[in-house]
């Protein structure tokens, strides 16, 4: 099955993660840093004052998130490193352990402090204090998250139009973990404050701290939920993750319209980094070329692969026999 090679300038559907936008996701995260440091001891100051679990749960919750934005940027910045003789395909990979990381520490710091706090008010039954504050807190760090929150999604919707995707498929196949941590974050965040406050209306209408503890387990299962999503995404890349299906395709259709291909019955691809794709494909070249031929249609294949996809960082081609016009489509990311 031959597959007819799109025009140059149709959409890829491959996320951007180009300079442009490693500069917005760099923006990004050091944004959402500043806000929830400052929330943090905001949420921490009311918790204390007036002894609710939901607020020292949230507050526990914001000091995670500064946390894991630390993580998130040294994640950005230790995946650009250079290739060197050491790590011949470059860093790129090392951005998603400390992605992974912050998404443990999101885990064990932000979760398990919320839910055992919360099961521990319900069985004391330790009562609020101080109201006021904490409805004040909650509402200026919901402003404070709702920033951070915007401009993660801003930066999601203005890639996902740029590739003509929607904006859950690019949360699904961007590779820079960044984006996505900050705004799942932020969103967890969001219906945390919603929740919290919640938790203490309740309690001070009903007298009962079940409400309280209640609340603070709700916000810890929350952060259980973003912080499992993002380890499992971190992990497939970590693994080595296919490109999508889509872009799969399209370059074993380019591979295929070279003149003296006749097949390319074995195609991989790795992404290696936010920005970085590695090609490896076995290519059926017609019996009658000579190498001449073949050397340049090599640099042919090369040349029209990165011109499509800029992403394609290392392009290896293996003259192979097979059978003229099998090839391999359908792979790489199915979703």
């Amino acid at each position: 099955m031959t597959i007819a090679p799109e025009p140059e300038t149709a959409p890829t559907g491959l996320p951007d993660t180009g300079p442009r936008a490693e500069t917005e996701s760099v923006g990004t995260v050091i944004l959402a840093l500043l806000a929830n440091l400052v929330i943090a001891v905001a949420k921490l100051f009311a918790g204390l004052l007036s002894g609710s679990a939901a607020m020292l749960s949230e507050a526990a919750h914001s000091f995670a998130d500064t946390v894991t934005e630390v993580f998130l940027y040294i994640a950005l910045r230790r995946g650009g490193k250079p290739a060197d003789e050491e790590h011949p395909f470059g860093y790129g990979k090392e951005s998603y352990v400390w992605a992974f990381i912050a998404a443990l520490f999101t885990f064990v710091g932000g979760a398990g402090f919320s839910i055992y706090h919360g099961i521990a008010t319900i069985i004391s039954g330790e009562g609020a204090g101080e109201y006021l504050w904490s409805y004040i807190v909650l509402a200026v760090s919901f402003v404070a998250e709702g920033t951070s929150f915007m401009r993660a999604r801003r930066q999601v919707h203005d890639q996902s139009r740029r590739w003509n995707i929607t904006a859950s498929r690019f949360l699904r196949l961007t590779p820079d973990t960044t984006v996505k941590a900050v705004f799942f974050e932020d969103a967890a965040a969001l219906i945390g404050l919603v929740v919290a406050a919640a938790g203490l209306g309740l309690t001070q209408l009903t007298g009962q701290e079940l409400w309280d503890g209640l609340a603070s387990i709700v916000i810890g299962a929350l952060l259980l939920v973003v912080a499992f999503v993002l380890a499992r995404s971190n992990v497939t890349l970590l693994v080595g993750r296919a490109v999508p299906r889509r872009i799969h395709n399209q370059i074993a259709a380019d591979l295929r319209s070279i003149p003296v291909v006749t097949g390319v019955p074995t195609l991989l691809t790795m992404q290696i980094g936010p920005g970085d794709i590695l090609v490896a494909a076995k290519v059926d070249f017609d019996d009658e070329a000579n190498g001449k031929q073949i050397e340049s249609a090599s640099d042919d294949a090369e040349k029209r692969l990165r011109e499509r996809f800029p992403e394609i960082r290392y392009v290896f081609l293996d003259p192979t026999r097979g059978e003229p016009g099998r090839d391999h489509i359908d792979g790489g990311l199915d979703r």
